[in-house]
């Protein structure tokens, strides 16, 4: 959970303590994210950008802007932009916590019944928020954006592909760019998503599984022109593991015992064959139990297996604890007759 230095002033009375998170209903039409980390140049042009498409809208609308522990001068122009327009509003983290919390907290504190987040580098354009608009309205509850033609280099747009492949195929949610920041939500969509170390990229896979209405919107991509890329060739290979998190949370949250109980059984099976394969050596064959690596595997295989299955039922201990402690549902409601 990110801290915000305007509330911890207010709430935090101990180092690394937390601030409550205020429950935000919504009051407005629209709320536009912007996740910010050293951004100076791109704020002011990216603000009037904005200005201009919203303008023409017909709904109430906001602009939220996370400053991400920014180091250059992006926090001043943001409290320049907040003092001299009441529609934009800014929250301060106390340090860099990386964009899946800002996208959090943006989540949290936004007042728009539709959320649209777009990066703070100018290569997301604004232009394209009134088709994502028409898009929600035709009845899907998010819109996860395209960007075609790619302006990024081929190195980073090859392995864009590859972790998009991964992804579409682990989750059976299939979209061509999980990775853009441009999308569009429901915000009774995101009340029912919670997001943790790097898994903003799985957003739309998240909702899905929410049971959400998923669609894909094929939008421009500017090339950057100011500032540096916050994001390098590591973040790539973290994709598979964060992956894994995300079928484990989709398919075993509920019954964690199907996943580690079914593995117990596959190692106890394992060690049963082994076992066999151990007699029949030495009855057969005259080979020495205490001599064949195959007693030792399959002593293995078993302790794994009750390893695995005492796994099972501290984890569904867990879920049970997690669920009935907050009165948290095992299901979500899309509608319901009085």
């Amino acid at each position: 959970m990110c801290i915000l230095w305007d509330k911890m002033k207010d709430t935090v009375s101990e180092p690394g303590a937390e601030t409550a998170v205020e429950s935000v209903h919504p009051t407005l039409d629209l709320s536009i994210l912007i996740p910010v980390f050293n951004e100076e140049a791109n704020l002011g042009p990216l603000y009037e950008s904005l200005i201009r498409v919203l303008g023409t809208l017909d709904e109430s609308w906001e602009i939220l802007i996370v400053d991400d522990g920014s180091t250059d001068g992006s926090l001043e122009v943001m409290r320049k932009l907040e003092a001299s327009d009441h529609r934009v509003r800014v929250l301060e983290f106390v340090r860099n916590f990386g964009q899946t919390a800002a996208l959090a907290a943006g989540f949290e504190y936004a007042r728009g019944k539709i959320l649209i987040p777009l990066d703070g580098d100018l290569q997301n354009d604004p232009a394209d928020i009134p088709r994502i608009l028409s898009k929600l309205e035709e009845g899907y509850d998010v819109v996860s954006c395209w960007r075609y033609p790619r302006r990024d280099s081929i190195g980073r747009t090859l392995l864009s592909r590859g972790a998009n492949w991964m992804i579409s195929h682990s989750t059976g949610v299939r979209l061509h760019d999980y990775g853009c920041t441009l999308k569009g939500y429901r915000s009774d969509i995101t009340q029912h998503i919670r997001l943790y170390g790097e898994m903003h990229r799985f957003i739309p896979a998240y909702a899905s599984l929410a049971g959400a209405r998923v669609t894909e919107l094929q939008v421009s991509h500017n090339p950057r022109t100011h500032g540096e890329s916050k994001y390098g060739v590591l973040r790539t290979f973290k994709v598979p593991l964060d992956l894994m998190t995300v079928i484990f949370l989709a398919r075993y949250s509920t019954k964690p015992m199907h996943l580690f109980g079914g593995l117990g059984a596959l190692s106890f099976l394992g060690g049963l064959l082994l076992s066999g394969v151990t007699l029949y050596q030495k009855f057969f064959e005259a080979v020495k139990a205490h001599r064949n690596p195959l007693l030792l595997l399959a002593v293995f295989l078993f302790l794994v297996g009750v390893q695995l299955i005492l796994s099972g039922l501290m984890c569904e201990l867990i879920a049970r604890t997690y669920h009935e402690s907050q009165d948290k549902a095992t299901y979500i409601l899309r509608s319901k007759n009085r």
